[in-house]
């Protein structure tokens, strides 16, 4: 079976854990040298990337924190010295935030914004100057929340509703260029973050589950599947369009 992605360079933000991690495999199984960069967890981008090379692939941990343009510059400058050309980039780094509205404060808007919307831009920004001729494909990690609404989520919705409208926009700037521009709207996945976060409990799990037509939460590997496919040429006449992983949740 041929490989979807040889011969491609990947650049996967926030790709230490979780989502991001899982894509970054995945896309170095199907022939691609993957960037894994991360903020702060330096071990697991690591223990990321050995399991990439362990299996035949290639890959290569960078830290940058993809709010501050100076660090995404530096990301793309090692990408570059490592690998030499761009063709995917995932916008996967990410943050949220649950509470009530009377809760939530200017810090906690900027942190979330900071990072979904902001970083998501800085990145796209820097990789539309790597792109080749041959243009390129772009793939941002949105939210089912953006168009779920649901209550106690205001600041995190309206961030991923952002990505919705930046996903949009970017397509048709950047469409001339052959740099398609889509994004992948996961609805609850079990991941560390979600974890730790407490929103894998058994209570709000199960009322997402009744929610939800196919009846479980996801897995990593129900998103990183669609991400693979967005990134390839089979996806060549694809550009602006949201593609919801939900089990039918809506």
């Amino acid at each position: 079976m041929s490989q979807k992605l040889k011969d491609r360079v990947a650049v996967v933000t926030g790709s230490s854990k979780g989502i991001g991690a899982s894509i970054a495999k995945l896309m170095a199984e199907e022939g691609a040298a993957v960037v894994v960069n991360y903020a702060t967890s330096k071990k697991d981008a690591e223990r990321v990337v050995d399991e990439i090379v362990q299996k035949g692939g290639k890959a290569i941990a960078v830290q940058a924190n993809v709010t501050q343009q100076s660090e995404v510059q530096h990301l793309f400058a090692e990408s570059n010295r490592a690998f030499g050309q761009l063709d995917i980039v995932i916008n996967n780094a990410g943050t949220y935030h649950f509470g009530p509205l009377k809760f939530f404060t200017s810090e906690t808007f900027h942190e979330i914004f900071d990072l979904n919307v902001l970083g998501l831009i800085l990145v796209t920004q820097e990789a539309a100057k790597l792109f080749g001729p041959s243009g390129g494909s772009i793939v941002n990690i949105g939210s089912i929340i953006s168009s779920l609404a649901l209550p106690n989520s205001v600041i995190y919705s309206a961030s991923k509703s952002a990505v919705d409208a930046v996903t949009r926009c970017l397509s048709k700037e950047l469409g001339p260029r052959k740099i398609r521009v889509n994004s992948v709207n996961p609805g609850m996945v079990e991941t560390e973050g979600a974890k730790s976060g407490g929103l894998t409990g058994d209570e709000f799990r199960k009322k997402i589950e009744a929610q939800t037509p196919l009846g479980r939460t996801g897995l990593t590997q129900d998103i990183a599947p669609a991400v693979v496919f967005l990134a390839s040429d089979d996806a060549r006449w694809i550009t602006g369009e949201t593609l919801f992983i939900a089990g039918g949740l809506r």
